[in-house]
Formats: structure tokens, sequence, C-alpha cells
């Protein structure tokens, strides 16, 4: 590919992705305000709980959006599914910013709250897929962990501008002024990046390794073609890696902040910083990890990432929860090490376990269904079991436990690195896959 082209492909898939995850990451931020708004009424903890609950609907959403753009981007092309993701998003991160509070429409108001969350999951359940796809079919074969990570910073860094742009806006509007309205207009703006991202994708090309898979085997339902040619087991191997990256993420970015506020005490302006600063560095680890994984394989940095996660959990949230920035920084940092450099081997071997005529049908409901599981419960079973153990170290046990269960797991799924994407399914098969492919034309 043309050094050109390769700017381009890159640009357009990691500035377009940049619009959905802030979109994302604008809720996860703002849970705090969101339950005053939309649960007042109950004590602090019950009207979190319920915030989180709503935080978490979006994951369960996922799936669904996973498989209905999962395989339209194996029927008519990555290019017009991300168009289509990036609108959603967009629009149901807007509509949160125009929605009436519980004051003014009552149980009306959460409603609403959960349908625009609906929306949200159900883009981002096919962004995912369809812009990691797109990626991995565009890069050099020796390059693909690379290429997947330098996206990912941009999938990562929202959520540290998220913090800063609120950490601006509560200094200039004031504490009571931000709660009343202010904290609205992170969201529209929102929509504005919705049609940036659109703008930047409108004209992409379809990857020649898609081109040429989709004209050889040309399956007319992609979901059927999964089931028959072994792609079970490739979702089976994503489901056995994804976890611990996703938990560890999501404690990050969607319970770190409220952790650090309501559990350690710490004020909102430095947890707001501290997570920030946690999140660049894991912007940037993720693409090292995927270069590592390019040099010595997915597998040993996958192992390495885990053991780093199931020894760091304890001190890490021991030192978040001491209520100081320094105990705040540095702990978040212990865990976005193992984080970041384990989500770099696994964001590519996950979709190098299917090939191209069923990747994203495939990589879609698994990985879905995985960040449903444990990503979207993570903020709610971090904040559920600090009360039920009375400890602000609970948390560290669940992600010791999820690391220590991936450990082991990893050592069971086929090493991706150099696999042929075209029949990638059938690495550690034999070629089993690609016949049956070739029997589904």
């Amino acid at each position: 590919m043309a050094k050109q082209s390769s700017i381009r492909t890159l640009s357009a898939g990691s500035i377009g992705n940049f619009g959905e995850i802030y979109d994302f990451a604008v809720f996860g931020f703002s849970v705090p305000i969101l339950s005053i708004h939309f649960f007042p009424g109950t004590d602090c903890t019950a009207a979190l709980l319920s915030t989180f609950a709503v935080y978490a609907v979006a994951f369960f959403a996922r799936p669904l959006g996973g498989l209905m753009f999962g395989v339209m981007a194996d029927k008519v092309g990555r290019v017009r599914v991300m168009a289509m993701t990036v609108w959603l998003m967009a629009l149901g991160t807007a509509v949160i910013g125009l929605l009436p509070t519980y004051g003014t429409v009552g149980i009306g108001a959460p409603i609403l709250l959960v349908l625009c969350r609906i929306a949200q999951g159900l883009a981002l359940g096919g962004e995912t897929t369809g812009t990691t796809s797109f990626i991995l079919e565009s890069a050099p074969d020796d390059r693909r962990g690379g290429w997947i990570g330098l996206t990912l910073i941009f999938s990562h860094l929202p959520n540290a501008l998220v913090a800063v742009l609120l950490i601006g806006l509560q200094l200039a509007a004031g504490a009571t002024a931000y709660a009343d309205w202010v904290w609205r207009v992170p969201f529209l703006a929102g929509g504005l990046i919705g049609v940036v991202g659109f703008w930047l994708r409108r004209n992409l090309d379809e990857p020649d390794e898609f081109k040429q898979a989709t004209r050889k085997t040309g399956s007319k339902n992609p979901l059927r073609t999964a089931i028959r040619a072994g792609g079970l087991k490739g979702m089976l191997n994503v489901a056995m890696i994804q976890p611990i990256q996703t938990v560890g993420s999501y404690l990050l970015l969607g319970f770190m902040y409220t952790f650090l506020v309501r559990v350690a005490k710490l004020d909102p302006t430095s947890a707001l910083f501290t997570n920030a600063a946690a999140i660049v560095v894991l912007s940037f680890m993720i693409p090292l990890g995927g270069v590592l994984s390019d040099r010595f394989g997915r597998k040993r940095i996958l192992s390495i990432g885990a053991a780093w996660l199931a020894f760091a959990a304890y001190p890490g949230v021991y030192l978040a929860a001491t209520g100081t920035i320094t105990g705040a920084l540095l702990g978040q940092l212990l865990l976005v090490l193992g984080v970041g450099l384990y989500g770099g081997a696994c964001f590519v071997a996950a979709p190098e376990f299917f090939p191209t005529a069923f990747r994203a049908t495939g990589h879609a409901i698994s990985y879905q269904v995985t960040v449903a599981i444990f990503g979207g419960t993570t903020p709610l079973i971090g904040t559920l079991l600090v009360q039920a153990f009375g400890s602000p170290l609970a948390p560290a046990y669940y992600v010791a436990l999820v690391a220590v269960a991936c450990l082991v797991s990893i050592q069971f799924v086929p090493e991706t690195r150099g696999v042929r994407l075209r029949t990638s399914a059938s690495s550690a098969a034999g070629g089993e896959a690609s016949g049956v492919i070739h029997e589904l034309r």
C-alpha cells in the first residue's frame, strides 16, 4: 500500500473512531451528575448504582449492534457500516444533552436516558468491529499489531480529553452552573464530532483483502457461514482472551473516576486530572503492546500483560484508595501498564481468529458479548463489592481473579501472528475452514 494511502486509511479509521469513543466516554465521566438529575429522591449509593445500571445497558445492546452491523460489514462492506455507526452514536449522544430531567418529566427522564444508551450501544457494537476489520485488512502482514495499536490511541485519548474538557467547564462555569446545565455541553459537542467523523470516512475505499475475499466466497449469509465454517471456535478463542482486557479497561475508564471521588474522597478536579493522565499513558502503551506482539507473538505479550495485572491489581487499587493525588496517579499507572500491554496484543489477535469472509460477523458477536458481560458490569460490580465488603480494596480481588483465569486460558488459544487473513480461522486446524467456505460459495 502506498504511503499516502496508508496515512489516509489510518487517519480516517482513527479520527472517526475518536468521535465514537468520545461520545461513550462523556457518559462514563458524567455518572455522578446524571445520577442527581435522573435518579433523585434516593440515597447517593442507590442513585449511583441506578446510573451505573443505565451505563451497563449500552453494553448489553452492543451484541445486538455487533450482530446487526457485523453481518452488514461482511455483506456490504466495512466502509458503509463505519459511516452508519458514527451517525447513530452522534445522535444518541446529542439527544442526551437535550433530555429533560426527572424533575421535569418524572419517570420519563430515565426511560429516555436508557433509550439513548441503547442507541450508543448499538452503534459502538458495530463501530469497534467495522473499524478493526478495516484497519487489519489494510495493514501489512508483519505490522498488523502496530497499525491496530495506532488507531487505538484515538480510541482512548477521548477519555482523557473528555476529563480535561470537564475540568475546564467546571472551572469556567463554576460548580453550581455546571451541575445545573453546563453538563449538557459535552453531550451536544458529541453530535458535532459525529459529523466530522462521517466527513472523514465518506470516501474511503474497501481494503483489497476484503474485496478479493468477498469476490471469491460471495456468501449471502455471513452468520451461517461463520457457524458452519468453524467460526464458533474463533468466538470461543475471543471469549478466552478478552475478559481481563475489558475488566481492566473499564475499571479505568468507567469506574475509577467515581471511585476516586466517592470512595477515596479525592476532590473531583484532582480525580479527573489523575484519571486523564493515566488514560494518556494507556493510549500510548497499547500501540507498544501491538508492536511487541508483531515481534514476539500475541500469546507471549498477552501472558505478560495478564500476569502483570494479577500481581498489580491489589497495590494499584490500594494506592488509588489513599485519597492523595500521588497515590491515585501511581495506582492507576500500575494498572495501565498491564492493560496497555495486554490490549495491544488482544485487539489484533481477536479479529485474526476469523477469516476475512466472516471476520466482522464472528468478531462482533464474540467480542461484544464478552464486553457486555465483563465491561458494562465492571463499574457496577466494583461499586457493589466496595459496598458489600466495606472495603475500597474489594475491586482489586475481582481484577486479579479475572487476570489469573485469562492467564490460564491464553495458553489454549492458537498463535495468530503471521497467519494468512483469508483463512486465519483454519490456522490451528490445517485448512478446514477454508474448505468449508469454498463449499458455501
